[in-house]
C-alpha cells in the first residue's frame, strides 16, 4: 500500500492580513486550511505520495471547506468523517516581522476531538505504511483514545509510527499535563521529530545530546532533531548519524514549516523500510530541509506546499523562491 495514514486535527487556520500585530490588534484574517496531521498528508500527496486523512469535522462550511481542499490535493478522504455534535476546529493566528505565530484556538470541544474508533471503518494497514501523529489530539477525549488503538494497530502490522509532538501550550490545563502525555506517547513510535523548541521542555535535561539520549524509550529507532533555518539532525541509539543545514530563504510565514518538513521525509520513506532512512540520512534532510524552507517562502500552511519538481529545481538553484 506504500500510504501514509495521519491521524488529528483538521482546522482552519485563520491568516492575519498584517504583521507585527498583537492578536487582539488584527483587522483582518484570510481562512486556509490547516492542522498539523491534515498539513502533513497534504505535503505527501502535493509531493507525489499516498497519504489518507482520519479526523473528524463539523457539519458546517468550515468542514466542507477541508474536504473540499484535500480532496483537490489528492489526500484520500474516507476516513475524515463529519458530526453534528461539535463544530469544526478554528485557529486565529498573528505573525512577527519574522513569521513567527502566536495561536487563539476555538475548540470545546471542536469535532476532531469526538472521534472514536468505532466511527472508522474499513481502515487497515500493513508493513509498508505509515502512521503520523502530534499531540494536539492526545487531550482527554475520545481522539486521544482513538489514538492509542491506531497506533496499536499500526503496531501489530509491522508498520511505520511517526511522533511529532508539536506542542500547543494554550489547549493543555498545564505544562505539566502536556509533558506527562506527550512522554507517554514517545515510546510507542519509531521515529520522533522533536524541535531545538521542545526538546529541553519535554526532557527536562539542558544539555542537548542527553536529552536526545533520553528520547530512545520503547519502540524508538531514530530521533529527528530539527532548528528551524539552521537545519536538522539524525539521531540512532549510537548517535548522531547525519546532519544537514537549511537553506537560505526570504520568510514570509512558518506556519506550517515543521510539518512539511517531516511530510517530506514520510515521502521518500514510504517506498522504503526505517533502514533506508539511517542508510541516505543526509539524502533525507536535504530534501526536507529544502520543502520546509520553501513552505515559509509563502503565506499559509497547505497553500505554501511546493511539489517535487519545484523541489528539485530549488536544490539545484533553479528556482526563485
Amino acid at each position: 500500500m506504500n500510504k501514509l495514514y495521519a491521524v488529528g486535527e483538521a482546522l482552519i487556520d485563520f491568516i492575519p492580513g498584517e504583521r507585527d500585530s498583537k492578536l487582539k490588534e488584527v483587522t483582518q484574517f484570510q481562512p486556509q486550511v490547516g492542522g498539523a496531521p491534515t498539513n502533513v498528508a497534504s505535503c505527501v500527496a502535493k509531493l507525489g505520495g499516498k497519504s489518507s486523512i482520519i479526523t473528524q469535522v463539523g457539519e458546517d462550511a468550515f468542514g466542507e471547506k477541508i474536504e473540499d481542499t484535500l480532496i483537490n490535493i489528492g489526500v484520500d478522504t474516507q476516513h475524515l468523517k463529519k458530526t453534528p455534535e461539535a463544530n469544526t476546529a478554528l485557529a486565529f493566528v498573528s505573525l512577527t516581522k519574522e513569521g513567527e505565530r502566536d495561536f487563539a484556538f476555538y475548540r470545546k470541544p471542536s469535532a476532531d476531538m469526538l472521534l472514536q474508533t468505532e466511527d472508522l471503518t474499513g481502515l487497515e494497514f500493513d508493513s509498508t505504511d505509515i502512521l503520523h501523529f502530534c499531540s494536539v489530539d492526545l487531550v482527554d477525549y475520545p481522539i486521544k483514545h482513538t489514538h492509542v488503538e491506531l497506533i496499536d494497530k499500526m503496531l501489530q502490522a509491522e508498520g511505520t509510527v511517526i511522533f511529532d509532538p508539536n506542542l500547543r501550550f494554550p489547549l493543555w490545563d498545564s505544562p505539566d499535563a502536556l509533558r506527562e502525555t506527550v512522554l507517554e506517547f514517545i515510546p510507542k513510535a519509531h521515529i520522533l521529530k522533536i524541535s531545538d523548541e521542545e526538546l529541553e521542555f519535554i526532557s527536562s535535561i539542558k544539555d542537548k545530546d542527553e536529552a536526545i539520549t533520553s528520547l530512545f524509550k520503547g519502540n524508538v529507532e531514530i530521533v529527528i532533531y530539527t532548528e528551524g533555518k539552521s537545519g536538522a539532525s539524525i539521531y540512532t541509539k549510537e548517535g548522531l548519524i547525519a546532519n544537514k543545514d537549511g537553506f537560505n530563504v526570504t520568510v514570509k510565514d512558518t506556519t506550517g514549516a515543521g510539518d512539511a518538513f517531516i511530510g517530506a521525509v514520510i515521502y521518500q520513506l514510504l517506498n522504503h523500510d526505517r533502514n533506508h532512512l539511517i542508510e541516505e540520512g543526509h539524502q533525507y534532510l536535504r530534501f526536507a530541509n529544502a520543502v520546509g524552507g520553501l513552505a515559509t517562502t509563502e503565506y499559509g500552511a497547505i497553500e505554501s506546499l511546493p511539489i517535487r519538481d519545484e523541489v528539485e529545481k530549488f536544490i539545484r538553484g533553479e528556482l526563485n523562491e
